[in-house]
């Protein structure tokens, strides 16, 4: 969050502007693909592969409808929630998220924000658009899926005008003056006003 506030600032500052896409990924602890996980584990803690692959196998899921109970279903993807392991799994799965020399990056957990920032509103907005494509290339290939139409693109600038819109999936992102961020409230101007009235109410 300090990471985040700190780029925008910064862009006041030099008076730039700065476009950010916040994604919404799409039942992030659900999805994440066994296979894909193990491969990654394989290659950066070898020594846990067998540890992992032994804690994800075997595991079962059914649903109950009040007396009702259904049969048991294997469960292939996803990592165990309300478990220690579950988070840090989840961060060794998405530790290989793209980046780019033009843009900053914010992660917690499946919360994903990416910032670009230039004088020129659509220098950002192209910086921003090349970490999207790589992100999207990166979400399909690890089988990640994001709500496009949930996700927000939001200009941070204390000038006139915005950067143009951008993409993902080819799907236009959809602009907004303020979003909720790690339970913050951030809008364009990042003054603060809709975060605290929202906490005092």
């Amino acid at each position: 969050m300090h990471r985040i506030s700190h780029t925008i600032n910064e862009a006041f500052g030099k008076k730039k502007y700065c476009t950010s896409a916040f994604l919404d990924v799409s039942q992030a602890f659900d999805k994440v693909w066994h296979e894909g996980l193990l491969l990654k584990i394989w290659h950066t803690l070898p020594s846990y592969f067998k540890l992992t692959r032994s804690y994800l196998k075997d595991r079962t899921f059914r649903t109950k409808i009040t007396d009702q109970k259904s049969d048991l279903f294997p469960i292939r993807a996803g990592v165990p929630q309300g478990s220690v392991l579950g988070p840090l799994l989840f961060v060794l799965y998405t530790s290989d998220f793209p980046t780019t020399n033009n843009t900053t990056t914010g992660t917690f957990a499946d919360d994903t924000v990416i910032l670009a920032t230039h004088a020129d509103p659509r220098t950002a907005a192209q910086y921003l658009q090349h970490h999207l494509n790589l992100t999207q290339d990166w979400l399909r290939q690890w089988r990640i899926k994001i709500y496009e139409t949930k996700s927000v693109q939001i200009t941070f600038t204390l000038r006139k005008g915005q950067c143009p819109p951008v993409k993902i999936n080819n799907v236009e992102i959809p602009v907004a003056a303020m979003t909720k961020y790690l339970g913050m409230h951030l809008d364009h101007k990042l003054n603060w006003r809709d975060h605290i009235v929202t906490k005092r109410k």
